[in-house]
């Protein structure tokens, strides 16, 4: 199973207008964001050239997302960040172990088919009611990119020299596979595949001012 990561420009002409596809999501994260003293989604005024369109910046299988989540989880609570094969138990059983520290990640506290990360600085993912019938726990764009150059080290990644992400040449089927390149033999191949996707996005959500939405 597979998803896209998309950009949507939090940019006038998109969030102003009546037809924006992703009205409804606004108005639902804006209430939660205010529901927990935080300021409302930015609005910026569009610039053609800086401002950026909608777009899939990456996309990866859950699989290698679930990858990624455990090797986080276990830098976290200090055990060794080793690669498997397949993912067996042990994920759940560290998402048992150490649910407190989980809620508290923005990479690792998050649905994997929906929901969204917005340019707003937060310590920990918002989950309200409301969020979680439509689409998950909202995470922070800042504090993905944080957890993401907290476990690049481990991965044998240099942030000032990141990977590119896989980019889909079309809209991502649910069922379709989208794995790490084939030509990709890094024992950490599967959790560099979905670290460089999610790591380009939080860079132009934050420099772009998008949100990143899964789909």
């Amino acid at each position: 199973m597979a998803c896209d990561l998309w950009l949507v420009p939090l940019v006038d002409v998109l969030s102003h207008s009546p037809d924006n596809p992703f009205r409804d999501d606004l108005v639902l994260y804006n209430g939660a964001l205010v529901a927990n003293g935080l300021p409302e989604m930015p609005v910026y005024r569009y610039v053609p050239g800086l401002s950026g369109a909608v777009e899939p910046i990456a996309a990866f299988d859950y699989d290698s997302l679930h990858f990624l989540r455990r090797a986080y989880l276990l830098g976290l609570t200090g055990l060794d960040i080793t690669p498997v094969d397949e993912l067996g138990g042990d994920y759940e059983q560290l998402l048992e172990m150490f649910e407190s520290s989980a809620e508290q990640s923005h990479l690792v506290w998050h649905f994997d088919h929906a929901g969204a990360y917005v340019p707003i600085e937060f310590a920990v993912p918002l989950v309200e009611e409301s969020l979680l019938a439509s689409g998950g726990p909202l995470g922070s764009s800042h504090g993905l990119l944080r957890e993401l150059q907290a476990v690049a080290p481990a991965l044998g990644i240099d942030p000032n020299d990141p990977p590119a992400p896989t980019r889909p040449l079309g809209p991502t089927g649910l069922e379709q596979p989208f794995g790490p390149p084939l030509d990709d033999l890094h024992p950490f191949a599967r959790e560099r595949h979905a670290w460089a996707g999610l790591y380009a996005a939080a860079t132009r959500s934050l420099h772009q001012g998008s949100m990143i939405v899964f789909a």
